[in-house]
């Protein structure tokens, strides 16, 4: 059975990765979410947390399977034996970057494909990064994060 895998540091994962997810879930019978430990990233939430969210957000997808890694993305891939790499891309400047990834992931893992999925219109303007930064100016993200991760933004902001 194919297993194609989606990384990211998903901090926090949007309803635009959950689109990507969904969707790789309906064109591949395995998918992997790789959870990016990037501590340089400063991230809100820490990486055990965030593969729970995930895991919470994705529980009705039977065949989506989520996990955390610190480790070179080649490496997973390998342990794994994933066929490609899912990768969103939202504009040209997301593709020019994942285009550079694409080839060195080919070149590390001997010829795994990258494939590259544009976001559904709804989602085509939400990133992790917007997201955060709406919710640290105290701003609604409700819209734009599955029910989770909202509530877990939520607890977070009365500590």
């Amino acid at each position: 059975m194919t297993t194609v895998i989606y990384p990211g540091t998903f901090d926090p994962i949007t309803n635009g990765h959950l689109d990507i997810i969904t969707r790789s879930a309906v064109l591949f019978p395995n998918v992997i979410v790789a959870v990016a430990s990037s501590p340089s990233k400063k991230p809100l939430f820490e990486l055990a947390q965030r593969v729970e969210l995930i895991g919470q957000s994705v529980a009705h997808l039977a065949n989506v399977r989520v996990i955390g890694f610190t480790d070179l993305l080649a490496n997973v891939i390998q342990q794994f034996d994933v066929k490609a790499i899912i990768r969103g891309v939202r504009t040209t400047t997301d593709f020019e970057y994942e285009l550079q990834l694409a080839h060195l992931n080919r070149v590390l893992t001997g010829g795994v494909e990258s494939l590259f999925l544009p976001p559904t219109e709804q989602w085509a303007y939400v990133s992790s990064t917007i997201v955060r930064e709406v919710y640290l100016h105290g701003g609604d993200v409700a819209k734009f994060v599955p029910p989770p991760v909202l509530e877990a933004l939520l607890k977070r902001a009365k500590k």
